[in-house]
């Protein structure tokens, strides 16, 4: 005679695929009410209901509602990311710059709500520090190619906020009144802010730069006499 497996008639526990699998039938369906509702659309009863499931299920899985929204942000981040081509060794950083705003811009004006969600507010996803650390990279690029024009943190910043800027207004316009000069303007008048268009330092890499300091400093009255001195002789290093 057979031995039931399961006498007690207990639920099996799902498999980490099934489980996976369900976690994202959850996900693109609050996106879909997202997309449809805004943010007030995603309660856990809707949610559990377009997806076919109890409440309790999305506890599970995401702890509650403010869960289940990180959720959903991380996943239009990796969505985001996935759209970027990034160039490892780019011929021309400016237009590496130019590019990855307009692929921001376009990701945000075509996924309005989700693109609100993602940005709206502070977030501790882990592919939103990705995406992050990808921005800062192309903004080294140009510090090192003597193309940056600001200090690198407010060059992120000055990077995100015309971006955002750009899809927020864009979205708040009547469609009739939507120019994509708008867009074009906007884009040019970040990159006026962030980049020179006239490198800096003609030598690439920590010699050129070395010696440009080097040639500056005797202008400067910000260092005492005997911080000038010690930075003279690291930049005569760096220079040799």
């Amino acid at each position: 005679m057979p031995v039931d497996p399961n006498p007690a008639g207990l639920a099996a526990e799902p498999s980490a695929t099934a489980r996976e699998q369900t976690r994202r039938r959850i996900i693109d369906v609050a996106i879909d009410l997202l997309e449809r509702g805004g943010r007030d659309a995603i309660t856990t009863r809707a949610v559990a209901d377009a997806a076919g499931l109890q409440p309790p299920a999305l506890y599970r899985l995401f702890g509650d509602k403010e869960g289940l929204l990180d959720a959903v942000a991380e996943h239009g981040f990796t969505r985001f990311l996935a759209a970027k081509h990034i160039d490892p060794d780019p011929q021309d950083p400016i237009k590496e710059l130019r590019v990855g705003w307009d692929i921001a811009v376009e990701f945000g004006l075509a996924n309005p709500a989700l693109y609100a969600l993602m940005y709206g507010e502070p977030t501790r996803s882990t592919v939103f520090r990705i995406g992050l650390e990808l921005l800062m990279q192309r903004i080294r690029r140009l510090a090192v190619a003597g193309l940056l024009r600001v200090e690198e943190d407010l060059a992120a910043q000055i990077i995100h906020a015309s971006a955002r800027g750009a899809v927020l207004t864009w979205l708040s316009l009547p469609e009739p009144q939507r120019n994509p000069a708008l867009l074009l303007a906007l884009r040019e008048a970040m990159i006026t802010a962030v980049t020179t268009q006239e490198p800096a330092v003609q030598e690439q890499g920590p010699a050129g730069a070395a010696r440009a300091l080097r040639a500056a400093l005797p202008d400067q009255n910000a260092l005492s006499h005997a911080e000038q001195r010690l930075l003279t002789e690291w930049l005569d290093r760096l220079s040799a």
